[in-house]
């Protein structure tokens, strides 16, 4: 079968944050999926198979770090449609079904894909013992989000605070139940983007996640909140960095961004 590598929220190669994707009959049995996302030892690999004519979704997407299996994933998603609308396997919307609902994903007419999930609830927390000290940052604010991010949304004092993150991974697992999303806002939010994240999730197997699609559907509601307005873009990443543009739609977050295939091979196993 084809696995492809495919790099999701960039417009150019060994960017952006990358995902594996296979396009199955039907899903095997849950080990064998463990085992090649164990292989494959990125931070999500995506496995989907089409669904019946008719029905609320087009494909079955589940989504597996290199340890479990996870809710909600955006950039493997955005990699998932890459691969059908760049093979001719779809076109237009393609509708998903997956453990935190429909998802869609639309192929825009300047080759970006956008992403149609659930906008997260955000509730004000005291920060955890000793968070401060395994991020390396004091918090100014923390928020915790709704169960299918299971994620820390943790603002900082400024841009290059987050930039300058050296976190303590091992103390950070202990502190959520998926991961710690740092925030804070763009030196320049007049500029190409107005907020900048990192993502921390040791707890799942992923130090550090570079472009998290999922997470931008708290930091979405969280930073329009802030500017008064409905369209964003975040910029993500330490090492690797990718851009999400943010549209509020409601209880549906918009996310879109390009993506770019840079691996395609045979699987065996």
């Amino acid at each position: 079968m084809r696995i492809r590598i495919v790099d999701a929220f960039t417009d150019r190669p060994f960017s952006g944050n990358p995902a594996g994707v296979l396009l199955l009959d039907s899903f095997p049995d849950d080990s064998w999926l463990r085992n090649v996302a164990a292989e494959v030892n990125l931070s999500e690999t995506a496995f989907a198979h089409p669904l019946p004519p008719g029905g609320e979704a087009d494909w079955a997407l589940r989504w597996f770090t290199p340890t479990t299996e996870v809710d909600m994933c955006g950039h493997a998603t955005l990699a998932t449609a890459h691969v059908l609308h760049s093979t001719g396997t779809a076109t237009g919307t393609v509708r998903f079904a997956a453990r935190c609902g429909i998802l869609s994903a639309t192929a825009e007419a300047d080759g970006t894909i956008t992403l149609d999930f659930p906008t997260s609830s955000l509730t004000r927390v005291d920060a955890p013992e000793g968070l401060a000290k395994a991020l390396g940052a004091e918090p100014v604010a923390v928020h915790d989000t709704a169960a299918h991010i299971g994620d820390l949304v943790v603002e900082l004092r400024d841009e290059a605070t987050v930039r300058g993150l050296a976190p303590d991974f091992a103390a950070l697992a202990t502190l959520s139940g998926r991961g710690i999303i740092a925030t804070a806002i763009a030196d320049r939010p007049e500029g190409a983007y107005q907020f900048v994240s990192r993502g921390f999730f040791p707890a799942v197997g992923i130090d550090e996640d570079p472009v998290t699609g999922s997470a931008h559907t708290a930091l979405a509601p969280y930073w329009s909140a802030r500017f008064g307005r409905d369209e964003l873009t975040g910029f993500q990443g330490g090492a690797r960095t990718g851009f999400v543009r943010t549209r509020l739609r409601g209880d549906r977050t918009l996310l879109t961004g390009h993506a770019v295939t840079v691996i395609e091979g045979e699987l065996h196993g």
